[in-house]
């Protein structure tokens, strides 16, 4: 059933105002209510079109208000902050994730209206380690606990909307775990990352990545938001690129580190505000994280557009990086290295 009035939370980011913006384009749909604690950007607030933006903080008691005025049946969670920068530090970032969530389900549990609930959630909660198995399925748990950060609030958020479905068996909820985002229109930790010029990694560790294009990200949360698609469901594209792979197609230097290095180097990005290296995503720099996509397609049925590769080398594209040392140059200091091996042996 198509819904009426869809409220979409996480506005001032891509991946809210961009969803918020296909849901509107549909006549369809009588109301899209795009709900953030900041304002958008212009550009997104032009690129929401006709979705209506209300300044609230989901923290706060009054998101029931606007719940229950406007007569919401679908609500988008999809305000889940992966940096702890942007959010205004780690406790703040915790309190709008974890609190947020559970304010928002709240006023869903009090309003009769609701018939729909959809979490954008995260691979991230599988966690990373050297235990991990090779592939994820949706009911397995991870090898370990997430120990803090955006995977631990995800996990957290996952549980209360997890008891939010059994108080309401009423209302279709479905949580989407979204693997990495790439593409040349959204921005996050991993893609200014594998933008550096020289990109730091740890020596002895090559990360298996399963990526997913942002388009695709958006029309499986639109599809989501306009059926009912009921359950847990991995979200990633075909194949897997190593991360020694992905610096290499994007012309980038890599620079192996020592572990010891590692956390000097963390600091010193974090300081410049280039890249937030987390916990979790350094974890997931050295192990990686790969999961099995079987049940999104023959249960939710949805296919990603791009595999991995593709979304990748899209999101190089897009952001027209050039390599930091031209193929000839490489390639030249490839040989000599070759020729002395040659020579000395």
């Amino acid at each position: 059933m198509t819904p009426q009035v869809v409220l979409v939370t996480g506005v001032s980011r891509f991946v809210g105002a961009h969803l918020a913006s296909r849901l509107a384009a549909d006549p369809a749909i009588e109301r899209v209510l795009g709900v953030d604690a900041t304002p958008p950007s212009k550009e997104l607030l032009r690129a929401m079109g006709r979705a209506e933006f209300v300044r609230a903080d989901i923290r706060n008691p009054l998101i029931a208000k606007v719940i229950t005025s406007a007569r919401v049946d679908t609500v988008v969670h999809a305000s889940l902050s992966a940096s702890p920068a942007q959010s205004g530090g780690r406790t703040a970032m915790k309190e709008m994730n974890v609190i947020g969530t559970m304010q928002l389900l709240a006023a869903c549990q009090r309003s009769s209206q609701i018939r729909r609930f959809v979490l954008k959630s995260t691979t991230a909660v599988y966690g990373s380690s050297s235990r991990d198995p090779a592939i994820f399925t949706e009911s397995m748990a991870p090898k370990e606990l997430p120990a803090g950060g955006y995977a631990k609030d995800a996990a957290e958020i996952e549980g209360y909307v997890r008891g939010f479905g059994r108080r309401r068996p009423d209302s279709c909820v479905t949580v989407l775990r979204l693997a990495n985002l790439v593409g040349p229109r959204v921005d996050t930790g991993l893609t200014r990352y594998l933008s550096l010029p020289i990109v730091p990694t740890v020596f002895g560790y090559d990360a298996r990545m399963q990526l997913l294009h942002s388009e695709d990200a958006l029309a499986v949360l639109e599809m989501a938001t306009r059926t009912d698609k009921p359950g847990v469901f991995n979200v990633g594209a075909d194949g897997v690129l190593l991360l020694s792979q992905a610096i290499r197609r994007a012309g980038r230097v890599q620079l192996s580190l020592p572990s010891a290095m590692v956390g000097p180097t963390s600091k010193f990005f974090r300081g410049t505000r280039l890249v937030d290296f987390t916990p979790d995503q350094m974890r997931f720099l050295n192990f990686g994280r790969v999961v099995d996509t079987a049940r999104l397609r023959d249960q939710f049925g949805f296919t990603p557009r791009w595999t991995t590769i593709q979304a990748f080398d899209d999101f190089a594209r897009g952001r027209q990086l050039r390599p930091v040392i031209s193929p000839a140059r490489l390639r030249a200091v490839e040989d000599g290295v070759l020729a002395a091996a040659r020579t000395l042996g």
